[in-house]
């Protein structure tokens, strides 16, 4: 029997382009379509209650106060200055008269995919806060405008050109945070990063099939404990936690883009079944395969999940 497609949810509210979609403390960020990032600027002030989404959040100020609450910490966001919320971390937001800011959220996989990324997986996710460094301040800025510009414009290969200006922010963050890893570092054994980073080629060219933590090792020629432990050194996450990660991008990428039934989706992204791909899919993405699908397919949730199971 056909799903029944349900009402527009009680958390869901609408923008001048697109949807918000609450289900309690989980928003699910829509974007147009062949796109992957949002672009909202506002000169009224507004409050969000504490919630989190797969998306990463940037605010950039023009004028006012916006006022962050992530965690236990409070970040007072003034124009100049600039806040990287990571992806899956919640956070509320309150913001007072005489605003004028930009909110660009957009979806991480894109940026995680790039070889050289995990080397700095530790500073994505932490909430980055730039305020005290004027010219990497002005440096951002520039970039994340140039971001503004390409979204507003909708010119052809926007959302890539989009992605290109967020790859040169992370290049230039990630280089004054590798800046200090040596320090941190400087009694742990060397690791090569050319190896590492071929083992993490390795992955993302197998991830699909049934590899394991053994594979990869013997493809280093590394014992299995040493590379477990020197991977996650590395990345700043474990063997498990990347291979889930890439699999999970590759099946939200398919579910998206294509009509494939959910069990070819989990076998086409690597996961040994229906049953295991829908667990692990809830349990990072808070919602089931198929609602991930109405979403950011059609912005609607099935009320019936029997075609998950």
């Amino acid at each position: 029997m056909a799903n029944k497609r349900s009402e527009p949810p009680a958390g869901r509210s609408r923008f001048p382009d697109g949807f918000r979609i609450l289900q309690g403390k989980q928003e699910y960020i829509t974007y147009l379509e062949h796109s992957s990032i949002r672009v909202w600027p506002s000169d009224v002030p507004a409050h969000f209650d504490q919630h989190t989404h797969s998306a990463i959040e940037i605010i950039l100020p023009h004028r006012g106060v916006s006022v962050y609450r992530i965690l236990n910490e409070v970040y007072r966001v003034r124009s100049g200055e600039i806040l990287i919320i990571p992806s899956g971390c919640p956070h509320e937001l309150t913001e007072y008269r005489e605003i004028m800011r930009y909110l660009l959220l957009f979806e991480p996989n894109p940026l995680l995919n790039l070889r050289d990324m995990p080397s700095i997986s530790t500073m994505m996710q932490q909430p980055i806060y730039l305020h005290d460094d004027p010219e990497l301040q002005r440096q951002v800025s520039e970039l994340l405008m140039q971001v503004v510009n390409c979204y507003l414009q909708k010119e052809p290969m926007w959302n890539t050109r989009c992605y290109s200006y967020l790859l040169q922010v992370y290049a230039l963050l990630g280089q004054r945070y590798l800046k200090s890893v040596p320090q941190r570092t400087a009694n742990r054994r060397y690791i090569d990063p050319v190896l590492m980073n071929s083992a993490i080629t390795y992955i993302n060219e197998h991830y699909m099939n049934d590899i394991s933590l053994e594979d990869v090792a013997l493809f280093t020629g590394f014992s299995k404990c040493y590379f477990s432990r020197t991977f996650k050194q590395f990345s700043g996450v474990s063997f498990l936690e990347y291979l889930t990660r890439r699999r999970l991008n590759a099946a939200s990428d398919l579910l998206v883009r294509t009509n494939h039934p959910i069990r070819k989706v989990a076998i086409l992204s690597g996961f040994g079944s229906t049953a295991t791909f829908n667990r692990v899919f809830r349990q990072h993405k808070n919602c089931t395969p198929s609602q991930f699908r109405a979403i950011y397919s059609m912005g609607d949730l099935p009320e019936d999940e029997t075609a998950d199971s």
